[in-house]
């Protein structure tokens, strides 16, 4: 198994654990916005909104760009991948393990079978 930054993937999993987080994730997947255009979504104030990209920036999930006052956000895919590579390892082996299972219960129930 590959090894992961632990740090890294608390931040990953706690920055994506809220919902407005998620949302906001997903309007920045489509497009590059400005803070004030991801705020007009939700019914909260703009440090509200603020505060929640500052938790999506410290996991690495977007990046800030300033220009002036203007702050452009955007979505990191990378960071992503590194969420998804840890739960696909663990899917191949929920998959393996449902696999042998259904080969033992298979074969379990073949044998009784023959018993009866």
């Amino acid at each position: 198994m590959v090894k992961y930054n632990e740090a890294q993937l608390d931040s990953l999993f706690g920055a994506l654990s809220d919902g407005t987080r998620r949302k906001i994730i997903q309007k920045l997947s489509k497009e590059d916005l400005i803070v004030t255009e991801i705020a007009s979504d939700f019914d909260m104030s703009l440090p509200a909104v603020s505060k929640h990209i500052k938790v999506l920036e410290r996991a690495g999930l977007v990046n800030r760009k300033r220009d002036g006052k203007i702050h452009k956000i955007s979505y990191e895919k990378e960071a992503v991948k590194t969420a998804w590579s840890w739960i696909n390892q663990y899917r191949e082996f929920w998959e393996n393990s449902f696999d042998s299972l259904e080969e033992y219960l298979d074969k379990k129930s073949s044998g009784e079978k023959k018993n009866v």
